[in-house]
């Protein structure tokens, strides 16, 4: 089907190109969505009368977005999800949710302007295009996290699901020295606390050096 592009497309063209494109493609996008008509004469006709006025509109839509663009520089939205241990969501999020933490963060826009080859799946990171105009667009990242404190964690750079746990119930030296002063350890138990290793589980070569 030929049509007469009523703003720029991507991919496609310019406002006023004449292009073909796919019957299923025209019927499902762009011509329910106002960006293009089907390409008769009497169309053509109308578009070239009214061209300066579309040029205008676009003109002043466009410069509406770089504004809003503008303020969201660095623009970023936490989702909280559960998953698996692996970070594989339960579900989903998709243009709508990602639509909605933004406009709650401030920035009103529509799932339509969110640009996502398919739904975020997993845990972390994730860099998601929106797009203001047909010519303006931006990115924001999608903090997907299980909790607020994972999801600032997340935002430092930490890898939530392969942060080492291990060391909890090790004491650190401060909090030794203070069960030494309070009369509350005995030197074996300083050493687990410190080490998280028993005495006897210890190597004495690797703590006594012969003298040289």
């Amino acid at each position: 089907m030929k049509v007469i592009l009523l703003e720029r497309v991507e991919k496609l063209g310019q406002m006023g190109d004449v292009v073909t494109v796919k019957n299923g493609f025209a019927r499902n996008y762009l011509l329910p969505q106002g960006k293009a008509e089907r390409a008769t004469a009497n169309a053509m006709q109308a578009f070239e009368a009214r061209r300066t006025q579309l040029e205008a509109q676009n003109l002043e839509l466009k410069s509406e977005a770089e504004a809003l663009a503008a303020r969201m520089t660095d623009v970023s939205v936490v989702l909280i999800r559960q998953s698996s241990d692996s970070g594989q969501l339960y579900g989903s999020v998709n243009t709508r949710d990602i639509s909605t933490a933004v406009t709650e963060a401030g920035f009103t826009i529509d799932r339509k302007q969110v640009v996502l080859g398919r739904p975020i799946k997993t845990l972390g990171l994730h860099e998601v295009l929106v797009r203001l105009h047909p010519e303006v667009t931006l990115t924001v990242e999608a903090n997907v996290a299980r909790s607020e404190d994972e999801a600032a964690a997340q935002a430092r750079g930490v890898d939530v699901l392969n942060a080492e746990d291990d060391d909890d119930d090790v004491l650190d030296l401060e909090e030794a020295e203070e069960l030494v002063e309070e009369g509350d350890a005995t030197a074996e138990e300083l050493v687990e606390a410190i080490t998280g290793q028993k005495m006897e589980d210890l190597d004495p070569s690797e703590s006594e050096q012969p003298a040289s």
